[in-house]
């Protein structure tokens, strides 16, 4: 017991070692970057690049799944938050960096997706309004589409249009819808607060500076990286389609990545 007890504190040790050690290699790769003043928005894109290299050793022993879907996830920066932490989002939280950003717990994001294909997966039908997928973002707008095309769902990318969930009255509104999900809840709020009046649950990608009010559902992701986003709904149709036996395996599934991620080129990068 007593050798046992001193090679767990041992392994302990060379954890937070190598933490510590990737730590200073993220500041280090990332502090140049950021010495001029960027907006979140860019920021996120900054992270969303593949030179966070650094960070994927050492958060391979997050997920115990198979080691394409772990570079996936590592590489798209869908575990990168931001500098803020709700209460909310604590449950979701891995770690944070020594520049400030918190780390997403991996393994949380692969579970949620799950579930939220399994709850989607009931409501969605070819078609039909059932299932009302939107956002305002713009590097969530080609994402939504993609997934709206490949499922059957409505896809809402342009401005939403207040009482669409509440008011019969009016032409835009939506009679069947039974599940909404949103991208962003700061930026998608409008209606965010229909859904809640209207009682209709709704499933969201949850940042780590986003709050659970009006939300059934949270996928804890980077939800402003274009690459992040792209990888959060290809992954989450394939998953349905699996889930209605659409395809057998994921191989089957008839759409890449490419197609799914925003092709928007950030200003600041543009010659």
């Amino acid at each position: 017991m007593a050798k046992k007890k001193k090679k767990t504190e041992k392994s302990e040790k060379e954890d937070k070692k190598n933490l510590e050690e990737l730590d200073e290699d993220f500041e280090e790769d990332f502090v140049e970057d950021f010495e001029e003043e960027l907006d979140l928005e860019e920021e996120l894109e900054l992270l969303d690049a593949n030179d966070i290299e650094a960070e994927v050793e050492g958060l391979e022993k997050i997920i115990d799944k198979d080691e394409e879907k772990k570079q996936l996830y590592l590489s798209c920066g869908i575990h990168i938050g931001t500098k803020l932490l709700t209460g909310d989002a604590r449950r979701f939280i891995y770690r944070q960096t020594n520049y400030g950003l918190y780390v997403i717990d991996l393994n949380k994001t692969d579970e949620r997706l799950t579930i939220a294909a399994k709850f989607l997966s009931k409501y969605v039908e070819e078609g039909s309004d059932k299932v009302i997928v939107t956002s305002v973002r713009r590097y969530g707008k080609e994402p939504v589409k993609k997934f709206c095309k490949a499922l059957g769902c409505r896809a809402i990318t342009d401005r939403f249009i207040p009482g669409s969930l509440t008011n019969p009255l009016i032409d835009d509104y939506i009679k069947d819808a039974s599940v909404v999900v949103i991208v962003d809840p700061h930026a998608d709020k409008v209606i965010l607060r229909e859904a809640k009046l209207a009682r209709i649950p709704v499933v969201a990608l949850f940042d780590t500076d986003d709050t659970l009010d009006g939300i059934d559902l949270a996928v804890p992701a980077n939800n402003r990286g274009k690459k992040a986003l792209g990888v959060a709904f290809w992954l989450l149709a394939r998953q349905i389609m699996l889930e209605l036996g659409k395809i057998s395996s994921e191989e089957e599934f008839p759409y890449t990545l490419d197609e799914f991620t925003s092709k928007i080129v950030p200003v600041y990068r543009q010659e």
